[in-house]
């Protein structure tokens, strides 16, 4: 063999030793667009049409399912955690404080059950609820995005892993930095933040703005945070004014200091990402082409593979 076919034959070699090694982490990973499009063909629209059952009878629910993928995804990566119900002899995480105000679980329990009653042991908890909180969006008025399936259910849900939910107390700092832990850019953080165009905050999560008289807020916004608190902790505010719609207008409310929840506030008072915030307000279908970016991103944390997980028969418990 001369020596320019020797170069070409180790080139070859190289070149299949790296085809080799992408395959294989990408069989790892486990996630692709079709992955259901043999074993269970249907899934997506099974799982689109009891998302849109059940928000055409409670809109706010919407909020609901995508909080709760958030809740899922940042502990433990996304794997249903968020869906065990407790045992005798484990609390878990949806019994944490930060999550006893989470709502949808019957969507997902319901989409489940049908999803099983056609495809039996096959579509996972982990992927229904990822596809869900899509479903959620658009159904709202938001972005359609595609998110690849394949995740497993996890094994593990503990209340203490929940310590690291981002409570609502947080400065843009701290947020960049608990997200850029698990590979989030500012500007992810910013678009992932619109999440809460949807749904309410109860009184306990901001009511500390009004006892400090935090000058980030609005004075007569103020007012109206102190009198939906009047009626106690559980009280509710809408997150902005248009609390079942997917739209920017919860930039809009942060450039008039009305962001409800400190965490939400504090990303306008910030020079870092402030720009972030005016260019959404000024731009919603930038906002929604980074939110569907970001979400994708969110939607594949720390997944299970097949060695790591299971898909559970029912949501609520492991097999």
């Amino acid at each position: 063999m001369g020596d320019n076919e020797m170069v070409m034959a180790n080139l070859l070699s190289v070149i299949m030793l790296m085809h080799a090694i992408v395959a294989l982490s990408s069989n790892v990973r486990g996630l692709s667009k079709n992955y259901y499009m043999k074993s269970c063909p249907n899934a997506e629209q099974i799982v689109k049409n009891s998302v849109s059952t059940a928000l055409q009878a409670d809109p706010t629910l919407a909020a609901g399912l995508i909080r709760m993928l958030f809740h899922d995804c940042f502990i433990e990566g996304c794997d249903a955690s968020i869906l065990l119900d407790s045992t005798n002899d484990n609390t878990a995480e949806k019994d944490s404080p930060g999550n006893l105000s989470l709502r949808g679980y019957e969507i997902i329990d319901d989409t489940k059950q049908e999803i099983e009653n056609t495809c039996p042991g096959v579509v996972s908890c982990a992927d229904i609820l990822a596809m869900a909180a899509r479903d959620a969006v658009f159904w709202a008025g938001g972005p359609f995005y595609q998110i690849p399936k394949g995740r497993f259910d996890g094994k593990r849900s503990k209340i203490e892993d929940t310590k690291n939910l981002l409570p609502p107390s947080f400065n843009a700092s701290q947020l960049i930095q608990a997200f850029g832990q698990r590979g989030f850019s500012p500007k992810d953080v910013v678009a992932l933040s619109g999440a809460h165009t949807l749904g309410v905050a109860r009184c306990s999560s901001f009511k500390a703005r009004l006892i400090t008289l935090d000058s980030s807020v609005d004075s007569s916004f103020a007012n109206t945070l102190s009198k939906t608190c009047s009626a106690g902790d559980n009280a509710e505010q809408p997150l902005d004014a248009t609390r079942n719609d997917f739209d920017n207008a919860y930039f809009n409310a942060l450039q008039m200091k009305s962001g409800v929840l400190f965490s939400d506030q504090a990303l306008f008072n910030s020079p870092v990402t402030r720009n972030l915030v005016n260019g959404y307000a000024l731009n919603q279908t930038k906002f929604f082409f980074d939110f569907q970016k970001a979400m994708r991103k969110m939607s594949k944390l720390n997944v299970k593979n097949s060695s790591q997980g299971e898909v559970r028969k029912h949501c609520r418990c492991l097999n």
